[in-house]
């Protein structure tokens, strides 16, 4: 039988109030559990990844006969209710939750995707990560008259995901399965990735051969979850087994765990996973990601102290290493800022009284707290700058006497293409110095953003907080070393190219 796609396309429009942070990429999760709700049990699975992705989410159920998928723009919260999850049912299921990196904010985009093979099997795929060979794999799967041609008004999606999924399902025969045609396709896909795909009756899981993502595998009670991030598996009871490794697929079915590799490469795990972008209760590769912040945080207090009368976070990025700041330094740590946790996302248009309140709709300061004090304010990073300007400037009105701003990652000089949405280095405000020199570009930042000192982590400090070995990450978002190579094709990374070629000459 073939599959069935139950979607709820409705129109929406979103107003993010602070998007100078680091845009998050997605978060994957899958379950085989016979005999379990697993439409259900992604459901949660995917409200704790919720961080990775505020676009769109997603659940694909599979039951041998067919593939269900129904998706939607919005938050987990807002796309699914007790009906729908009912009327999902099956053994197997595949999640997403979704941050645009490579293709637009559309309904067509959101995950999973669902195709339907020449012999009539039908997939569903779900993708965290971002490809550095789309443009390639696009012309091949134009030339085989999967998707439309580029530029071609018609049904259908414009993402590296719906690129792989086309190709993966036309590999499909009756003389290939589902586990063949991903042996083929597989080392071919170059860049970041975490996949996750079902065909109603099994579950794979592949990580790219760098491990830039993270992926971990947890056992039920009745079966078995996949997931980006160790605290999906702590939400729906599972225990944690191990990660998937670097060029890894398993496929998992009543006869258990099975496990392949189709590819080995150097590692290059993303540094920045530690720094932002993972839950704090995570576990990536064994190293709790709550500890490497707390000794960033400790580690940034010895290389640049201050005198101040209390140590306070941004919330609630900021917090673990606001923490290792005043245990470090002996400066008490208290909460200066409280968050409104409702307004993290919103789909009521925005207007100019909206952007007016702008981040006050989303942090407050605590007067008593503050007023009359010399802070220490301590963030994981910066980007853009528009946010600490507008945060430094609600603290002095707040009576702050000072305001030290400290920053647990590297200035952050480059775009990231495997699955970050930094800006362009036109955008990042540690260019507009127009210097490679760090300290100069915390002066010109400080300036900028109105701070009476200004002092980020030293690369090899935050590093060490990893406790991985400095080859085994990727940091191109602060060095400009590219471990995957550059996509080709984008308008970004051309300049990339060019920037460094004239650093060359």
């Amino acid at each position: 039988m073939r599959g069935v796609r139950t979607e709820s396309p409705k129109p929406s429009q979103d107003f993010e109030f602070n998007s100078d942070t680091p845009r998050d990429e997605c978060g994957v999760f899958g379950v085989w559990a016979p005999g379990e709700d697993v439409a259900k049990l992604s459901y949660f699975g995917l409200f704790a990844l919720q961080h990775r992705g505020q676009e769109g989410a997603g659940i694909a159920v599979g039951d041998h006969d067919k593939v269900v998928v129904f998706k939607d723009t919005g938050l987990v919260s807002q796309v699914f209710d007790e009906p729908v999850l009912e009327a999902l049912q099956g053994e197997v299921a595949i999640g997403h939750t979704r941050y645009s990196t490579a293709g637009g904010n559309s309904w067509e985009n959101v995950q999973p995707m669902f195709r339907t093979s020449p012999n009539g099997t039908d997939i569903a795929l779900a993708h965290n990560g971002n490809l550095v060979n789309y443009m390639e794999l696009q012309a091949e799967a134009i030339e085989k008259k999967l998707i439309p041609a580029a530029g071609v008004k018609g049904q259908g999606s414009s993402s590296d995901t719906a690129v792989v999924s086309a190709l993966l399902a036309d590999l499909i025969t009756d003389d290939r399965t589902l586990a063949d045609a991903a042996r083929e396709l597989l080392p071919r896909v170059k860049g970041a990735f975490c996949f996750m795909v079902t065909d109603g009756h099994t579950l794979y899981a592949a990580r790219d051969p760098h491990g830039v993502r993270p992926l971990s595998l947890g056992r039920l009670d009745g079966g078995w979850v996949v997931a980006s991030e160790t605290c999906a598996l702590d939400i729906v009871g599972a225990s944690f087994v191990r990660d998937i490794e670097p060029g890894e697929m398993v496929a998992i079915d009543e006869t258990g765990v099975h496990s392949e590799r189709f590819a080995e490469t150097p590692k290059a795990h993303c540094v920045f996973e530690y720094v932002y972008v993972a839950r704090p209760d995570s576990v990536i590769d064994g190293q709790t990601v709550n500890a490497s912040r707390i000794e960033i945080g400790r580690r940034l207090s010895k290389v640049n102290p201050v005198e101040a009368d209390l140590v306070m976070p941004v919330p609630e990025s900021g917090t673990p290493a606001a923490i290792g700041y005043a245990e470090a330094s002996g400066i008490p740590f208290k909460q200066g800022m409280m968050k409104n946790a409702y307004v993290g996302r919103t789909f009521i248009q925005p207007s100019d009284t909206l952007r007016q309140l702008g981040l006050r709709l989303k942090l407050n300061p605590v007067r008593e707290v503050i007023e009359g004090k010399k802070l220490v304010v301590v963030d994981d990073s910066i980007v853009r700058g528009n946010t600490q300007r507008k945060l430094i400037r609600m603290l002095r009105e707040a009576g702050a006497a000072e305001v030290h701003v400290r920053i647990a990652s590297p200035p952050v000089k480059w775009p990231c293409f495997y699955g970050i949405d930094f800006a362009s280095p036109g955008e990042l405000i540690a260019n507009h110095g127009h210097t490679d020199n760090d300290e100069a570009i915390a002066e010109s930042i400080r300036t900028m953003i109105g701070a009476d000192s200004l002092a980020f982590v030293p690369i090899d400090d935050m590093i060490a907080a990893s406790h991985k070995p400095k080859d085994n990450l990727c940091a191109a978002c602060f060095t400009g070393h590219y471990p995957l190579g550059l996509p080709e094709g984008n308008p970004n990374a051309d300049l990339v190219r060019r920037i460094q070629k004239g650093a060359e000459a």
